[in-house]
C-alpha cells in the first residue's frame, strides 16, 4: 500500500498564496489543521502563530499590499523557484516547461497563464503525493528555499516564519527568525539599490525537480493572481 499525502503542503500553500477573502475564511481551519498533525514542529509553531495573528490584525487590502511590496520586488524575495536559478533568461522557460510536462506526467494540469515554478502551486502538487516523494521532491528546492526564508528574515517579515517553517519537513535546520517583524514597513524600508544588492549576490545552483511519484489524478487550480504575474 502506498503512502497517503501529507495536507499539510496545501495548507503551506494556502498561506504562501497571495491573500484573499478565501484565505481569511479557511485560516482558523487551517491553524488546527497545522496543530492536530503536528506540522511542522514545536519549535516552529510559535512563528507561525505570529503569522497567524499578523493575517488576522490587518484588512485583506493591507496584506495584499504587503505582499505585493514583498514578493514583486527583487529576485531574492521571489516565490517563483526558477527566478533565483536562471532570472529571466530563455533556461527559465524550458526549465518551466519540463516541470509543467512533470506535473502533467502525474495528471495535473495548470491552467493557461499558471505559472509552474510558483511555490504555492509546487506545494499544492506536493500536496497530492506520497508524503515520502513529497518530502524527496521538497528537499530538492532546499537551498532556494533557505535563501529566501533567510532573506525574509533578514527583511523583518512575518512570511519568514512560513517559509522558514517549510524546512523541518525536508529535514533541513530552521533559520534564525525575526525577532520583531513589520511587514507593514516593507515598502518603505529597502531601496531599488538594496533590491539589487540583494540579487547581485545571488548565485545559480541547479535544481532537478525530478523523481519517482505516483500519478494524481487532480487538477491544480492555484496560480498567481497578481497584476502582471500571469503568462
Amino acid at each position: 500500500m502506498s503512502a497517503a499525502p501529507d495536507p499539510t503542503y496545501a495548507a503551506f500553500s494556502a498561506l504562501l498564496d497571495y491573500p484573499e477573502d478565501a484565505l481569511l475564511d479557511a485560516l482558523d481551519s487551517i491553524e488546527l489543521q497545522m496543530r492536530d498533525l503536528a506540522r511542522p514542529p514545536r519549535s516552529e509553531q510559535a512563528g507561525l502563530e505570529r503569522f497567524f495573528e499578523y493575517v488576522r490584525e490587518r484588512d485583506l487590502l493591507t496584506l495584499q499590499e504587503n505582499y505585493v511590496a514583498l514578493f514583486d520586488r527583487g529576485r531574492s524575495t521571489s516565490l517563483h523557484l526558477f527566478e533565483h536559478i536562471h532570472g529571466e533568461s530563455r533556461d527559465r522557460g524550458q526549465a518551466m516547461v519540463d516541470l509543467l510536462q512533470m506535473y502533467e506526467q502525474h495528471g495535473l494540469f495548470l491552467r493557461p497563464g499558471e505559472l509552474p515554478d510558483y511555490l504555492p502551486v509546487f506545494l499544492e502538487y506536493l500536496s497530492r503525493l506520497p508524503a515520502p516523494d513529497a518530502r524527496a521532491l521538497l528537499g530538492e528546492t532546499g537551498d532556494i528555499l533557505r535563501a529566501i526564508a533567510e532573506q525574509l528574515a533578514r527583511r523583518g517579515s512575518h512570511y519568514s516564519f512560513v517559509v522558514g517553517a517549510l524546512l523541518p519537513l525536508m529535514g533541513a535546520d530552521a533559520i534564525d527568525a525575526p525577532t520583531f517583524p513589520d511587514d507593514d514597513a516593507e515598502a518603505e524600508r529597502p531601496s531599488a539599490a538594496d533590491y539589487r544588492a540583494l540579487d547581485a549576490a545571488y548565485g545559480d545552483e541547479p535544481v532537478r525537480f525530478v523523481g519517482a511519484m505516483t500519478p494524481a489524478e487532480e487538477t491544480i487550480r492555484f496560480y498567481d493572481k497578481r497584476p502582471g504575474r500571469q503568462t
